[in-house]
């Protein structure tokens, strides 16, 4: 059975794992129009294209996979009422962003001279990532705080912590979806009042979704108090607000994911759930680059003294 597959060119290794299935016509994600479409029996994206009504009205699509963890570009209310399979790639890219994380925040602490000895640290959102950075947190010696509503609703456990917890922490970072209804909305989650009630110091690190922070809330803030900064993602990509970006210490064009391991993960997932959908054996397995120096030492923070203070000049 020959198929029809439009692929977004970005998606890494699209030749070697979906080549063998029929016809492909490789795009960039935003060139994907509704009479682009309209033949075809797969859709295999990443962000940039916004998949709707609009784009597949009136097209054969049976299938669609974005390689990318996030899903705000989908509108998968549609896609279920045109019983259309969709796959997203989950987890595919987190310990590039929980990496990502740690990076900024020992960037941020050695330019400015932060001590991080008991420092505590909120994680807002404990899933794929959130799991991952909550590992390294307390592998550096941080004091960790949780924070995930859906999760503790679903568990129960006292170890997810009121919002108003995290807020109060040395290190905010943020790893929760991007939902702007429900019981637990996480659109403007960080707006201006919560901005506002941060104290001076705290380091919020942003690798989630731009919208989960008022971004012109945030830059009124720190127009008045000094709050350390590391953002990979903002509002309305790709058009921001640019006048943010001289206010933060790191500022990221949407990259912390984006990771060849990462992409590479994000096209199997969608290859296996893509052969699954139609019925196809799954035979293709990526081929990773071995990595070399692969242990990266940092110094203990449990047992800093003054002498290696001095010495190192990395914190305080």
């Amino acid at each position: 059975m020959a198929l029809n597959l439009i692929v977004d060119e970005s998606v890494t290794n699209a030749h070697e794992a979906f080549s063998r299935f029929g016809n492909i016509l490789y795009l960039q994600g935003r060139m994907i129009t509704n009479s682009i479409v309209r033949n075809a029996d797969a859709l295999i994206i990443r962000s940039t294209t916004n998949v709707n009504e609009e784009l597949l009205f009136g097209s054969n699509i049976k299938f669609v996979g974005t390689a990318t963890i996030g899903t705000d570009h989908i509108d998968k209310d549609y896609l279920n009422k045109q019983q259309i399979t969709f796959s997203d790639a989950k987890g595919c890219n987190a310990d590039a962003v929980a990496e990502y994380f740690l990076t900024a925040l020992y960037y941020i602490a050695s330019k400015n001279g932060i001590s991080l000895k008991d420092k505590s640290i909120g994680i807002v959102g404990v899933g794929n990532i959130g799991s991952r950075v909550k590992k390294l947190a307390k592998a550096i010696g941080l004091n960790v705080v949780l924070n995930d509503p859906p999760l503790q609703k679903k568990t129960g456990l006292e170890i997810y912590r009121p919002f108003e917890e995290v807020l109060t922490c040395d290190i905010i970072t943020i790893h929760t979806p991007l939902t702007r209804e429900g019981e637990d909305p996480a659109y403007h989650l960080f707006n201006e009042r919560v901005l506002n009630y941060l104290k001076e110091g705290t380091i919020l690190i942003n690798s989630a979704r731009g919208e989960v922070v008022d971004n012109l809330a945030l830059l009124e803030v720190l127009k008045q108090k000094k709050i350390f900064t590391a953002f990979d993602v903002f509002e309305s990509e790709p058009n921001i607000l640019t006048g943010l970006l001289s206010y933060l210490d790191i500022a990221t064009p949407h990259i912390a994911g984006y990771s060849y391991e990462g992409k590479v993960n994000g096209t199997k997932l969608i290859y296996d759930a893509f052969c699954k959908c139609f019925s196809f054996r799954a035979i293709w397995e990526p081929e990773y680059p071995s990595v070399k120096n692969n242990i990266i030492s940092i110094p203990d923070l449990k047992n800093e003294d003054e002498s290696d203070r001095k010495r190192e000049r990395i914190y305080e």
